[in-house]
């Protein structure tokens, strides 16, 4: 009888294990692993045992093959704290349940109706900047993006109040570098000044949230939205109910920070990567001139923005917004002639398979071209997953891909965005890949 062999990791220290170095650079630690030990490297994260997953046949079982069986992992279960039972967070049946809610206000013909509004809004952020001018882009498009999926999916005009969510935002993404902290669900119980910033950011995103259910409740208009649909969706195949003001608080409030958090600094590694590479950027605006001629673009335009789609893919690829992607084990789970606990956690990251030298060669060069049609059927499919995979695949993904293209075609129109002299490019891997000290750059006219 041949005997399992245990997956290979660091032996890391007493009690905390690996969890020092994984704190203090996590996208390094990964990628360490990965080189280190392979497809498969197992480590512990203080009491957690962990398994790094670095092949896309093994990230296509969990997320897709044997969804069921697994559950979300510790950062989701934190992310209860203040996305509820949202979809992105819930579990079971009742996921299910709600997924199919909520499905419709994604469907293809409502989200090439959202294109408008997201090149419009595009173009007045573009008109507020002044030629020269020095602007944060990633301030700027955490501020269109809010916008955007304020007025898509709630019909509701949010600007006005993006730096105050935006803020309240930050506050409760901090928290989430104590996902791996020892004692964690203690020091949440604790009257700490990090939980007093994370329950007011929550009161004050709740209040947001709140006020505009109340709203549409009070005048009882169906204006065909997301919120609409919420209001009035029935769960046709369970007990016929509809949804509480908790229930559409928990959806409207993933989908109001979901949608625009990862999608904002997808687009803020875009027009960092494109000030870095000239050639690329000319292409570009060579196509956005071609295909627009100086009008605002409609859905019907992103199947000619072809190139535009490829940047957006290379930059997600280099930049994933969402860098790790967790699931606990219900039952023990076969990791080869090993077999991985009950309760264990596996993890897979697209940083860290993203930038694999066997499915993207020089995998720290931008390409475009890695995205044409060719070389992504030549790729094996979970080799590039920014937006996860399976059942539980972001409900977003299509309205992202078009509004990441409307809003890069929009604004490259009018300007290239040169990076500030004196900027500084640093990672900060929260819960989403945000850029550490904002993305100063200077808006140059196009001529």
């Amino acid at each position: 009888m041949a005997v399992a062999t245990e997956p290979g990791g660091p032996r890391g220290k007493p009690i905390v294990g690996s969890l020092l170095e994984f704190r203090r650079k996590p996208l390094e630690f990964l990628s360490s692993l990965a080189c280190d030990y392979g497809d498969v490297a197992r480590f512990h994260l203080g009491p957690e045992l962990v398994f790094l997953l670095n092949h896309p046949d093994l990230i296509r079982d969990v997320l897709v093959t044997h969804s069921r069986n697994f559950t979300k992992s510790r950062g989701l279960e934190m992310a209860k704290r203040f996305l509820g039972e949202g979809l992105l967070t819930s579990e079971g049946e009742f996921h299910r349940r709600q997924r199919r809610l909520v499905q419709p206000a994604f469907h293809r013909e409502r989200i090439a109706a959202y294109a408008r509004v997201m090149s419009s809004y595009a173009a007045q952020a573009r008109e507020r900047w002044r030629p020269g001018g020095r602007i944060d882009v990633a301030q700027e498009m955490l501020t269109l993006t809010l916008a955007i999926v304020g007025k898509t999916l709630f019909d509701a005009d949010v600007a006005g109040e993006s730096q105050e969510i935006g803020a309240a935002l930050g506050d409760i993404l901090q928290l989430f570098g104590r996902i791996t902290a020892p004692f964690a669900q203690l020091l949440d119980r604790l009257p700490l000044p990090s939980n007093r910033r994370f329950e007011r950011g929550r009161r004050r995103l709740d209040a947001t949230i709140y006020r505009i259910i109340a709203e549409r409740r009070k005048s009882g208009v169906d204006r065909g939205d997301l919120l609409s649909m919420l209001l009035v969706a029935a769960d046709e195949e369970g007990d016929g109910g509809r949804m509480t003001d908790r229930q559409v608080r928990d959806e409207a409030m993933t989908l109001f920070l979901a949608g625009h958090e990862t999608t904002a600094n997808a687009l803020t590694w875009t027009w960092y990567l494109l000030s870095q590479n000239p050639d690329s950027e000319a292409r570009l605006h060579a196509e956005v001139d071609a295909v627009l001629g100086g009008r605002l673009p409609s859905s019907d335009d992103v199947p000619h923005l072809a190139y535009t789609e490829k940047v957006l893919a290379e930059a997600m690829r280099l930049y994933p917004p969402a860098w790790v992607v967790g699931r606990r084990a219900i039952g023990e789970y076969p990791l080869g002639s090993y077999r991985a606990p009950a309760r264990s956690i596996l993890i897979m990251s697209p940083w860290v398979t993203h930038h694999d030298p066997r499915f993207f060669p020089e995998p720290f060069r931008f390409d475009p071209e890695r995205f044409a049609p060719e070389a992504r059927e030549a790729r094996p499919k979970f080799a590039y997953f920014p937006f996860g995979g399976g059942p539980r695949v972001c409900i977003g993904e299509s309205f992202a891909w078009m509004e990441g293209i409307l809003v890069l075609a929009t604004i490259a129109e009018r300007y290239r965005l040169r990076l500030a002299p004196d900027a500084r490019v640093a990672l900060r891997p929260l819960i989403t890949l945000r850029p550490r000290y904002g993305m100063p750059m200077i808006a140059e006219p196009r001529v």
